[in-house]
């Protein structure tokens, strides 16, 4: 019958075995599939383990605490290593970006301001509209014929936003764009913005305009807005787009010019 320490020495060695080869199959899914699914903090803490365990069998020469720690330790790093150079090899991922177009990609606030003061002899700037719509701005009198402006017409001839085209082009690029606009705020807009980002954005292809109300139906990674009402059901990243009206908005990642989308994405 076997002694108390050949049992302990059986059951030590097994053990040892066992962890220090339960790496093993997770090299080989490593090396055929990638490492995505593994976290690297759980392989840092791993490694960080099997250090304090291989350092305590030098202290006590414990010749199979040693051996199996390094064993355990080559497995890991092995794991380790092989994530980062799968990581290194893989395509850039595509990401889903939506685009609005008013006082995003269009000026629209420009034209809606040069109209009211040529239809009221005003000189109003958008500068004056920070924190506010202009419907806000105006007198109560004015309303109902600020708004009658925004007529088809109204959107055939916006200025694009600077650097906006470029920026667009790259993103197009490397990634699935497409131009979510709330056109049923402006019914018969559709034709006229349907012209203008043909004119503008001609590498834009129409499978990838959209005409909605509600922009939360948009599956995307990331909706650029200037209007937060669009972020409320919105599942993926907002990224509010400065105007003066959103000046005081806090709490969400702001881009201030398309320079700063650039940077963002680094296209």
């Amino acid at each position: 019958m076997m002694s108390v320490s050949v049992w302990s020495a059986l059951v030590g060695t097994v053990a040892a075995l066992c962890t220090t080869l339960a790496f093993y199959p997770q090299l080989v899914k490593v090396r055929k599939q990638g490492g995505d699914d593994l976290s690297v903090a759980m392989l840092g803490m791993y490694l960080g383990g099997q250090a304090l365990w291989l350092i305590y069998g030098l202290l006590n020469h414990a010749g199979a605490v040693i051996g199996a720690n390094l064993a355990s330790i080559a497995l890991v790093a092995a794991v380790a290593v092989m994530k980062y150079r799968h990581a290194r090899r893989r395509p850039e991922q595509r990401l889903r970006i939506a685009i609005d177009m008013d006082e995003v990609m269009a000026d629209a606030l420009g034209e809606h301001v040069r109209r009211y003061n040529a239809a009221f002899s005003a000189s109003l700037t958008p500068d004056e509209l920070r924190g506010r719509h202009l419907e806000e701005y105006v007198p109560p009198a004015h309303r109902a014929a600020a708004e009658a402006l925004l007529d088809a017409s109204f959107f055939a001839d916006l200025d694009p936003m600077p650097g906006c085209q470029d920026v667009v082009r790259e993103l197009c690029g490397r990634h699935d764009v497409f131009i979510v606009t709330a056109a049923m705020d402006v019914p018969c807009s559709f034709d006229a913005k349907y012209h203008w980002l043909q004119r503008h954005f001609p590498f834009i292809p129409p499978s990838r305009i959209v005409y909605c109300g509600d922009k939360s139906i948009v599956d995307a990674d990331y909706l650029i807005d200037d209007r937060v009402r669009h972020f409320s059901r919105f599942k993926g990243r907002p990224l509010l787009f400065s105007a003066p009206h959103n000046a005081h908005e806090k709490g969400y990642t702001r881009v201030g010019s398309w320079a700063e989308v650039q940077q963002l994405f680094g296209t």
